[in-house]
């Protein structure tokens, strides 16, 4: 979890569809509350705040009847937004090293997470964060509104292979459980994706599951025709670059294992009803572009903005 520069990059949360939850953040609720934008109006009642009379529609509905009627605005409360960050670093994700010109995929992973958690603090959030990256679970609970911890050790990468499925569980056994409407953002390459059982508590449980695929493009998504080359690779298991020779046929076989391998995994995600946020460049700007696009996917299925 790296430390967030001031000034930088944010994404709206917008949420599915409205929470439930604390009267305090920024996002919509069900309930009635303090918040701006109206849900409604009633009669007025004795003890209503007269400043939230509708002095125009009482006018109306005074003329109307003849006698005095007071109509009273009723507000969408506002909600402190949870905002979990579940943080796939297997040895995978410490891929690509440096000085090889690719995806660094620990990169855009912290900048992924980074972005996540300044977006969590400015819509007056709540930022969680959990990791397997030394075997065990380290859990940062969403329960103020500031920033991940900006002081903490840098992470490794020797998570288990199963890491994410022992988080989605852990997640969902915590006491109290978050509520519905949680934002769960798993950042992962996906290259050991958990078995569909194990979305399905956190889906269950209301929770607005966001996965964040960090694959490299050219190596990971599809293969490059280098029939004949020797060219560095790196394993899975993040071991240092070693030069091979593929034959054709070697590189159109990874081609179509991972153009198939990529689209399977779109479309389990669809299966689930979840849209995820696909990283292909580690740079701060291109990863809060790809979850500002995101945001602006889901306000236009809504139909309409803030």
């Amino acid at each position: 979890m790296n430390a967030a520069a001031p000034g930088s990059a944010t994404f709206p949360l917008v949420p599915r569809g409205r929470l439930i939850g604390v009267s305090y953040g920024l996002l919509r609720s069900v309930r009635r509350g303090g918040g701006l934008d109206v849900a409604g109006s009633r009669p007025y009642q004795s003890g209503d705040d007269v400043d939230k009379i509708d002095w125009a529609a009482s006018a109306r509905l005074s003329s109307a009847r003849g006698v005095d009627e007071f109509i009273v605005r009723e507000l969408h409360a506002e909600e402190a937004p949870r905002v979990i960050v579940l943080a796939d670093r297997r040895p995978s994700l410490a891929l690509f090293p440096e000085p090889l010109p690719w995806l660094a995929k620990w990169r855009a992973l912290d900048e992924a997470t980074a972005v996540i958690a300044r977006s969590a603090v400015a819509a007056r959030g709540y930022p969680g964060y959990l990791d397997y990256a030394d075997g065990e679970p380290y859990w940062h609970a969403p329960r103020s509104t500031r920033d991940l911890h900006r002081d903490d050790a840098p992470r490794g990468f020797g998570a288990p292979e199963d890491t994410l499925e022992l988080g989605l569980a852990h997640l969902s056994q915590l006491r109290p459980v978050p509520p519905v409407g949680t934002f769960l953002f798993v950042v992962s390459d996906f290259l050991s994706p958990p078995p569909t059982h194990a979305w399905y508590d956190s889906l269950e449980r209301g929770w607005d599951v966001v996965p964040v695929v960090v694959q490299d493009p050219l190596w990971e998504r599809t293969f490059p025709d280098v029939g004949g080359v020797t060219v560095p690779l790196v394993d899975a298991g993040g071991g240092r670059a070693r030069l091979v020779r593929l034959t054709a046929r070697e590189a159109a076989a990874r081609r179509r294992t991972n153009e198939r391998r990529f689209a399977e995994l779109l479309a389990s995600f669809d299966g689930l009803g979840i849209e995820p946020i696909v990283l292909d460049d580690d740079t701060p700007a291109s990863v809060a572009s790809a979850f500002l696009d995101w945001s602006s996917g889901r306000i236009a299925e809504r139909g309409r903005g803030w």
